[in-house]
């Protein structure tokens, strides 16, 4: 069993109810918020109809969840229609509940298709992984390079230098990150598992992508970040053992909050999910 499979591990404890082992893969207490999406659309599938894949989901952070807390999920069924199946799901931990998860489920069928944005980046063959992309870097940027692979099951490549190593330097740069990804272990054959290792994925850096423009990062002293809900219209099955490039941009940032977009496509360049975060970004007072 591979370490994200590991991850999505659940309990059943019930007939709708279900419970996660932490893990505390994120290298602090604090748990990653697409491992808390992951396992809570793992949970609402496994009360629905196998036959239908997930097509959306849409999530709220209300706490900061534990690392290496447990969780328990509680699936509501809301809806088991001719077509579409939806499931609301409740996360908690022991100070509460950390997060709320809405998942549509629908059956396959033939449609009208077309997709606008094109894949236009160079192959991960030729994008440089964390120790290439991070060895000019110094202090905490560069400590952040090392450390972020043990952090995620999942490798990276980028496309271009990441706003974090501007930031370091003291410079802004456009509100645009782009990297090629796939799971760190070969997964096996099940639409499902890598619906959820794409759901997961989908947080990987998005909000750090709205701080860019300001020559800063999240981590830097000084600075709040949080997310604050999460979208993801799923819209065709892939692998996610299998590099995927993922294209994310800041469209604005204001009140506190900032708005993050991606899309992640397969080697192809057929579109394979597109991705809307909201969260919280703010700068703190220095103290006196």
């Amino acid at each position: 069993m591979t370490g994200f499979e590991e991850l999505l591990e659940l309990e059943r404890t019930g007939e709708a109810t279900f419970r996660a082992a932490g893990h505390g893969r994120t290298g602090t207490n604090l748990a990653f918020g697409g491992a808390a999406v992951a396992q809570s659309l793992m949970a609402a599938a496994r009360t629905a109809d196998p036959g239908r894949g997930v097509h959306s989901l849409h999530a709220y952070f209300l706490r900061s969840a534990e690392a290496t807390a447990p969780t328990t999920f509680r699936v509501e069924p809301i809806r088991d229609g001719g077509s579409y199946t939806t499931r609301t799901v409740t996360a908690e931990q022991d100070h509460g509940v950390v997060l709320r998860l809405t998942a549509s489920f629908s059956v396959p069928e033939e449609g009208m298709e077309h997709q606008v944005p094109v894949l236009d980046a160079p192959g991960p063959e030729d994008s440089p992984g964390t120790a290439e992309a991070g060895a000019a870097a110094t202090g905490t940027v560069r400590e952040w390079f090392e450390t972020v692979s043990r952090r995620h099951p999942f490798e990276l490549r980028f496309a271009t230098e990441l706003p974090r190593l501007a930031a370091g330097r003291g410079e802004s740069a456009p509100p645009r990150q782009r990297l090629w990804l796939r799971a760190r272990d070969p997964l096996p054959d099940d639409d499902l598992l890598h619906a959820c290792a794409l759901a997961y994925a989908s947080d990987i850096l998005l909000l750090s992508t709205t701080l860019a423009p300001h020559a800063t990062m999240i981590g830097a002293p000084g600075i709040s970040a949080a997310s604050l809900d999460h979208a993801v219209w799923f819209h065709r099955p892939v692998r996610a053992d299998q590099w995927l490039f993922y294209d994310q941009e800041s469209p604005w940032a204001g009140g506190g909050r900032a708005l993050g977009q991606g899309r992640l496509f397969d080697r192809s360049g057929r579109l394979a999910a597109t991705v809307v975060q909201e969260g919280m970004i703010r700068r703190r007072p220095a103290a006196e």
